[in-house]
């Protein structure tokens, strides 16, 4: 399959690499200039738990560099950077495309319409971890899944394609009806894991050096698939509580992506996932206590990059 990926940070780089070495034609687009130079001299350096190898059969480019069209554009940009990323590859946009979001968050179908007929959007999840470490130096450690469907709920043939394509690399993704479900339970483990690691500094695994931390996800859990209990969307909390407890067990080192911005002063995708959360239980007149202070020091936190 011919596929472009829309921001080549951690996760983009790891799908990309992945999917090139299984023979896919990947083209990986972002406006890191130094990681692009990188990955062009010496390919995509990728550690997973299959070994460390420099992956060097993909192409990697700037968005006005880019000019082959894909059948497949991916898009792997934080929640904040979506509009404006897509705006940079609207060239890229041919009748024949779809797109596929993998991103953190909630609010990002809305924006991808923007771009592209409804019909030509897939949504999913994916719980694989996975660390930039370095210009064109990407750690993945620990297992992971897709889910992914038609964003309008419709069983066309790309999903069956896009799925058995990402599981071919090692991905192994599922063509799944009820993914705006898991969309809400991932917002859930990334509310926990990811806001409770930006403001303690910690790594996944370490939120298990106390029972408090391990608590302190748990709670994080309960009260955002709340919300999307009262939305009468069919969460399961006590397999999310599971996955969350898995990843503190098996992720070792990792520090997810909020933590990582935080460390570089970058914008964090808070507001796209806790302060959705809690926007959405405002508008239901819930009040989540846990959810809500976690957002308000991560607020605190990225601000102080930008005093």
């Amino acid at each position: 399959m011919k596929i472009s990926i829309v921001g080549a940070g951690a996760m983009g780089s790891m799908f990309g690499g992945l999917l090139a070495e299984s023979g896919n034609d990947v083209t990986l687009i972002d406006v890191n200039d130094a990681h692009i130079g990188a990955i062009r001299a010496d390919g995509l350096r990728l550690a997973t738990d299959s070994g460390d190898r420099h992956i060097k059969a993909l192409k990697v480019c700037r968005p006005e560099e880019a000019t082959d069209v894909p059948e497949l554009l991916v898009v792997f940009t934080k929640t904040l950077h979506t509009r404006a990323a897509l705006s940079g590859v609207k060239h890229l946009m041919g009748p024949d495309v779809h797109l596929l979001s993998l991103q953190n968050g909630l609010g990002n179908v809305e924006t991808i319409s923007e771009f592209i007929d409804a019909k030509r959007i897939l949504i999913g999840v994916t719980t694989w971890p996975a660390d930039l470490v370095g210009r064109g130096h990407v750690h993945s450690h620990g297992k992971g899944v897709v889910r992914l469907m038609a964003a309008d709920g419709i069983a066309r043939p790309i999903v069956s394609s896009v799925s058995d394509t990402l599981s071919s690399a090692g991905l192994q993704c599922t063509s799944d009806a009820t993914v705006w479900a898991a969309i809400w339970e991932k917002v859930a483990f990334n509310a926990a894991l990811n806001s409770i690691c930006a403001v303690s500094g910690c790594t996944v695994d370490q939120l298990g050096l106390t029972p408090e931390g391990r608590r302190l996800a748990e709670d994080v859990v309960s009260e955002v698939l709340s919300v999307a209990q009262r939305l009468g969307i069919n969460v399961d909390s006590d397999k999310c509580k599971t996955n969350v407890a898995g990843a503190i067990a098996q992720h070792k080192g990792h520090k997810p992506s909020m933590l990582q911005d935080i460390l570089a002063g970058r914008r964090t995708e808070i507001e796209a996932i806790n302060g959705a959360v809690v926007a959405a239980a405002a508008r239901l007149d819930m009040k989540l206590t846990t959810t809500e202070t976690l957002l308000s020091l991560v607020r605190l936190v990225e601000a102080r990059s930008f005093a």
